[in-house]
């Protein structure tokens, strides 16, 4: 059965600022000075997460989430509201905290682990484990300064994960580590969410925050702007991000009746008027389509004002929201220059379905360059959502399929 095992209320952070360091001192005994300034870090966050779920903290730099962070694992008082927390927290915020760099990575566990609370002994009994885990082979009985980052980074999170917490808090350290090591350390996650642990994660890959969370905070200036499932707040942190390159810039968003997210943002200047998948070979419209059919996707694109270029992008995502592919007209070489208000353009792309059974989403991008940071004119996202089945080919599974044959010879003994 699910508990409470963190509950944030209402918490503020205040950053004051003194002329000298002797008023800011005088503070700290009570005297009611006021500051020169202040920047309040967050301001009047509220959530709760019980066991088994997984929340990620998005946001652009300077949004607060490290602070956040702090706040919950108590090297930081918050300011004003409170923070409750039901059980062992485990936590990697920084490289190099609780570590010396002068002591040997063995030497290094026996210390951090005593300062999260760890018995000598079961350190001990535990550090096995943990060199296995970490696989920096005999740099674990070298000093700390000879590590690159990727390597103490397998050291602090084979550390925080020896023995399974009730809450695990993971900021950006894991993206310095290697893809592999990236790979066995959310696997370890994974597997801690399903024993019960709630996970607390700050990163900046969409990815995982769609394929590992129950729930995500998006902070902007130390405020909640957004707090929902993955799909819909990603996708808005996405057009957040376009917005503030852009100040005509606006965003709707609503969830579909087939439960997608459709998410539209841009200044509207050139708008998809409408986006049909069809049959290659008889052009008919399709909301099914089979493994290996030849399909042509249509884009017609409404021109409102007069455009410098006309970019067309397109992604392909599968129903966890995973970018299965995707390109542009920049990329491929067919930017459109000089586009004139009231003018339709017409885009197809022919393609064989080699992708697995399941549901997709395609989203398309009108821009100017490669990018959607300088002009989105319009970014929908989930606009067509199609299914794809297996009628005539062998079983399989995944999200691609390979015309694969086994070749296969019996040498007689």
């Amino acid at each position: 059965m699910s508990r409470t095992v963190l509950n944030v209320d209402e918490v503020s952070k205040r950053y004051a600022g003194y002329k000298s360091d002797l008023l800011r001192f005088a503070t700290w005994f009570g005297a009611p000075l006021q500051p020169d300034s202040e920047h309040w870090a967050v301001r009047d966050v509220s959530f709760f997460l019980q066991s088994g779920q997984a929340m990620a903290v998005i946001g652009e730099n300077g949004a607060g989430k490290s602070t956040l962070l702090k706040m919950i694992t108590g090297t930081v008082r918050p300011t004003t509201g409170k923070i409750e927390v039901g059980g062992r927290i485990s936590a990697i915020l920084e490289l190099g905290v609780g570590f010396n760099m002068e002591f040997t990575g063995r030497e290094n566990v026996y210390q951090a682990g005593g300062l999260m609370g760890l018995p000598r002994s079961e350190i001990t009994a535990l550090m096995p484990e943990i060199e296995s885990f970490a696989e920096i082979g005999a740099f674990f009985d070298e000093p700390l300064r000879m590590y690159s980052t990727g390597m103490q980074a397998r050291l602090a999170f084979a550390l925080a994960t020896a023995v399974r917490p009730d809450l695990l808090i993971v900021d950006e350290v894991l993206s310095v580590g290697d893809a592999y090591f990236q790979h066995k350390s959310f696997s370890r996650i994974r597997k801690f969410k399903e024993e019960g642990v709630a996970i607390l994660l700050v990163t900046h890959s969409m990815p995982d925050v769609r394929e590992i969370c129950n729930r995500v905070l998006l902070l902007d200036k130390g405020r909640v702007v957004k707090d929902g499932v993955p799909d819909e707040v990603v996708d808005y942190y996405n057009a957040l991000v376009s917005e503030k390159e852009t100040a005509k810039l606006s965003i709707e968003q609503r969830r579909a009746k087939n439960g997608w997210v459709l998410s539209r943002s841009g200044t509207f200047e050139a708008v998809v008027a409408s986006i049909e998948l069809l049959d290659a070979q008889t052009g008919e419209e399709l909301s099914q389509v089979g493994v290996g059919q030849e399909l042509a996707l249509r884009v017609t694109a409404k021109i409102s004002a007069d455009l410098p270029r006309l970019v067309l992008g397109i992604m392909l995502r599968d129903r966890t929201g995973h970018v299965v592919w995707g390109t542009n007209t920049w990329h491929t070489s067919q930017v459109i220059e000089s586009v004139g208000a009231g003018e339709r353009v017409i885009y197809e792309a022919r393609f064989r379905c080699d992708l697995g059974p399941g549901s997709y989403s395609i989203s398309p991008a009108l821009v100017s360059s490669s990018t959607h940071l300088d002009n989105n004119y319009e970014w929908t996202d989930n606009l067509l959502v199609f299914d794809v089945v297996n009628f005539d080919k062998a079983v399989f599974i995944g999200t691609s399929y390979l015309d694969a044959q086994f070749l296969i010879k019996r040498i007689e003994p």
